[in-house]
């Protein structure tokens, strides 16, 4: 019997809707749950031998097909980055933002179930191991909300960092400089999402635009991104604005990746890092840790807290 791939692969994933997989895990499924018409593949064809070659072609015919597939099919879905996953959902996208965001019950939160403040520290580990920059969170519930109700909406950034260029650089260099043009740090801000998706791309970017541009590099961070659409919206707006996006993969910190490099600031906006500091206590800390090491040369993993379980 001639393999169905599109047949099999939509089978593979409302058997298992709610998971993402990736294009080598459905070819596994199919290789397991269909053997003879696997079997009939190979022999059909002139250049496929072993099942590790039908493997690759499974792969690649999957990626391959995926638009096509997605036109036909619209609760077929994938995520954007490497690796592309594959999923089954009869959602619409507001309602998979809606309940990726919504609060954790008790249950869930002892069955581990991934939140944004869980995001924060793994995007932490990754900004030290990857970019030599020191990150802390910004917490908006220390804000003063002085000014009334939504008055700060959109103003703190959920993790703000500051990255060492002079790491590795010699004693002399690092006095030379601090003498004569202190270059020794860039300032970064971050704003961070478990999901976009085409529902909530947009406001989640213009957010990052507004608690973010102060920085020297700005970025939006999501643990997935779901849609083509979605990675195209943002290179858009990331050409006209400058922020960029990373995709933190939660699982593996270490292998998130940038998808859009941010455009660099030259000059920090030291009037919007003032409202935030009369805002909010825990910018002012921010902003004391920067002045310390611009007087010391010196970064402690205590004072940075967010990298302390990982020292």
């Amino acid at each position: 019997m001639k393999l169905e791939l599109r047949r099999r692969v939509l089978e593979c994933l409302q058997a298992k809707a709610g998971e993402k997989l990736t294009a080598a895990e459905i070819a596994r499924w199919i290789m397991s749950a269909y053997p003879a018409e696997c079997a009939q593949k190979i022999a059909d064809s002139a250049v496929i031998e072993t099942n590790d070659q039908l493997l690759a072609q499974l792969q690649a015919e999957i990626y391959g097909s995926q638009r096509n597939w997605q036109r036909q099919e619209p609760f077929l879905k994938t995520t954007e980055g490497r690796p592309r996953r594959f999923f089954w959902s009869m959602k619409d996208d507001a309602t998979e933002v809606a309940e990726a965001e919504a609060p954790a019950t008790r249950a869930e939160e002892v069955a581990g179930k991934r939140t944004e403040h869980s995001l924060y520290p793994l995007l932490s580990n990754y900004l030290w191991t990857e970019h030599n920059v020191h990150s802390m969170r910004i917490d908006e519930k220390r804000s003063s909300n002085r000014a009334g109700s939504g008055a700060n909406e959109w103003l703190h950034p959920d993790v703000v960092g500051m990255e060492d260029l002079s790491a590795d650089w010699t004693s002399e260099i690092r006095a030379c400089v601090r003498e004569h043009a202190d270059t020794r740090t860039k300032l970064w801000a971050f704003e961070v999402k478990l999901l976009l998706n085409r529902s909530n791309v947009r406001r989640s970017f213009f957010q990052t635009v507004s608690n973010a541009s102060w920085a020297n590099f700005g970025y939006l961070v999501a643990a997935e991104l779901d849609g083509p659409d979605t990675l195209k919206e943002l290179r858009l707006l990331a050409t006209a604005h400058g922020i960029g996006v990373i995709q933190l993969d939660a699982d593996e910190p270490a292998a998130s990746q940038i998808l859009i490099p941010a455009r660099e600031r030259t000059n920090i906006d030291w009037d919007t890092c003032n409202r935030l500091a009369e805002e909010n206590r825990d910018f002012v800390e921010y902003v004391k840790l920067v002045r310390k090491f611009y007087q010391t040369g010196e970064t402690s993993a205590r004072d940075w807290g967010m990298r302390m379980a990982e020292e």
